[in-house]
């Protein structure tokens, strides 16, 4: 995989991983048959399309300002993908396990970005979508826990 080494990249990353999130989650809610999980995939679907805009919005306010001009931004994009595409042989434990995976590298990605980043009010905006990451893996903790126990 490439690395990123400027900000419109990291920005454009980010962005593109919460538009491929929202498509994975879509998908996982027509493939789930627990009526709950479906309703939490497509809320969860529709959040990851609110943090693009967030994004986009921080982008266009701010652009390259966002971030420090004297650090060089190296980021391996190969450490925030996951592959989606045996999504049609998965059983609800494995999408579980997956939307979990994706949860922990989209939190990762706002937490390191945060080192890249000057402007206070683009720092919020990252720690903000990086809390929402991490609930939304910590929703899939649980049901994934309250699964084994069935």
């Amino acid at each position: 995989m490439r690395k990123i080494e400027t900000a419109e990249e990291v920005l454009e990353f980010a962005i593109a991983r919460e538009v491929e999130a929202n498509r994975f989650y879509l998908a996982l809610a027509e493939r789930v048959d627990v009526l709950e999980m479906r309703k939490v995939f497509e809320e969860l679907a529709e959040e990851e399309l609110e943090h693009k805009a967030k994004l986009e919005l921080e982008f266009l306010k701010k652009g390259k300002a966002l971030f420090s001009k004297d650090r060089v931004i190296d980021i391996n994009t190969s450490d925030y993908i996951i592959s989606d595409e045996p999504l049609i042989d998965m059983d609800y434990k494995d999408m579980l396990c997956l939307a979990i995976e994706k949860e922990d590298a989209a939190f990762r990605i706002y937490v390191n970005l945060l080192g890249y980043v000057v402007d206070h009010e683009a720092k919020e905006v990252l720690l903000a979508i990086a809390e929402e990451e991490v609930k939304h893996k910590l929703r899939f903790e649980i049901e994934y826990d309250n699964l084994l126990k069935k």
